[in-house]
């Protein structure tokens, strides 16, 4: 059973409250849960609350939900608190709750490996930049893979560094670049793996949890995707998130 997971912290640092956060009439996680609902792999979808209003809010538009502790600290625990008590649930699949709008084809394409290599246990997804703002910021993580598709390092600085480069426009023009796109897959047994280690010194200094995998030998497959994310972080972010549906909505009303 593949089961996808939707962590939904209510007090965010940067947007207190954020998965009740408005955009065009339905709160934020209703958005996130409709677009995982495109899955055609995912078998059932979760959402894991730490507040009770959250909760409420998310039965009223028929989601299967389940209260956990407000003192876990990262999505990763709180997926995991959930995937523990699922006893049919072979591969878990970390939704963000603050992507309202995934494509339901990006969760499929970082679920595919599993069905064809028994080896992999843990898989995410990437995509290539294409401007030197996704380049330079510190906000998107970076990856570097190797041959068979497995993740090397992450980053929030621009990787691989290009020595002869006189510029970052020299860097997109003669070299790859990929952004982190924070959706994982795990079988469970990984998960449980990952969420008992201790952080590590990597983790702590980019600030990157899945450093800690790489740094105790879990291995990430990473599937490149040519679809966009669009993570919802600040209240910036917010705004621009509500632009782009009404954008979608009028370009359905127009055809």
């Amino acid at each position: 059973m593949i089961v996808g997971i939707i962590p939904a912290r209510f007090a965010s640092t940067r947007l207190n409250g954020k998965p009740l956060a408005d955009i065009g009439g339905k709160p934020m996680i209703q958005h996130t849960y409709e677009s995982a609902k495109k899955s055609k792999l995912l078998d059932h979808i979760v959402i894991a609350v730490d507040n009770d209003k959250v909760f409420e809010v998310c039965k009223s538009f028929g989601a299967d939900v389940v209260m956990t502790p407000e003192d876990l600290p990262t999505g990763s625990d709180r997926i995991a608190y959930v995937a523990k008590k699922m006893t049919e649930a072979k591969i878990i699949v970390n939704v963000q709750g603050d992507e309202p709008f995934i494509n339901g084809k990006m969760i499929d394409q970082a679920i595919e490996p599993f069905l064809f290599d028994t080896t992999v246990k843990v898989s995410t997804l990437v995509k290539k930049i294409d401007n030197i703002d996704d380049l330079k910021s510190d906000s998107i993580p970076k990856v570097v893979f190797d041959y068979n598709n497995y993740a090397l390092y992450f980053s929030r600085s621009p990787i691989p560094y290009m020595r002869d480069a006189s510029n970052k426009k020299e860097w997109l023009e003669n070299g790859e670049f990929y952004k982190h796109i924070g959706l994982y897959v795990y079988k469970k047994s990984a998960l449980m793996r990952f969420t008992s280690l201790e952080s590590t010194d990597l983790e702590n200094l980019e600030k990157l949890e899945q450093l800690r995998m790489l740094e105790n030998g879990m291995k990430i497959k990473v599937v490149v995707t040519d679809y966009e994310s669009f993570s919802v972080d600040t209240r910036r972010d917010l705004e621009a998130a509500r632009e782009y549906y009404e954008s979608i909505k009028n370009k359905r009303s127009n055809k």
